[in-house]
């Protein structure tokens, strides 16, 4: 399995990847796609103005454009029992995540982009903060 770990705030960029099984998008490519978005606007809205990531859905979507995909977007709220999974490619969640200093954890939780994909019959989550992607396993326990 493809997985990339996380660097930076680069969490979407490596959630595109670890989907798509191969390095794909680079931290320039989406800056350049953050720079179509909003030309003029500085700092840019759709990136983190350190410069180190954090891309928000715009960027993520208009990836997944340039390739012929779309995203779809779905939220808790719908019964995921709606889903064609033979049809989708994979998921790419956008979920909090705790804010830690070492090993002091905050009070305080970020977004975080994570991929799942199923590769065979098995379904994977493929965070870029875990050490190796973790299989789910089968459409029920996805589901």
């Amino acid at each position: 399995l493809y997985h990339e770990r996380q660097r930076l705030e680069l969490c979407a960029l490596h959630a595109l990847n670890n989907l798509l099984q191969r390095p794909w998008l680079s931290k320039a490519a989406a800056d350049g796609i953050c720079q179509r978005l909003a030309p003029r606007a500085r700092p840019n809205p759709h990136r983190s103005p350190l410069g180190t990531g954090n891309y928000d859905i715009n960027v993520v979507m208009a990836a997944l454009a340039t390739l012929g995909l779309a995203a779809v977007w779905w939220d808790k709220r719908r019964s995921l029992e709606r889903l064609h999974l033979p049809h989708i490619l994979g998921f790419l969640l956008n979920v909090p995540s705790p804010v830690t200093l070492g090993t002091l954890a905050l009070p305080l939780a970020r977004p975080h982009w994570l991929g799942v994909r199923r590769l065979g019959a098995t379904f994977y989550n493929l965070d870029s903060k875990l050490a190796s992607p973790a299989a789910i396993g089968a459409e029920p326990q996805l589901r």
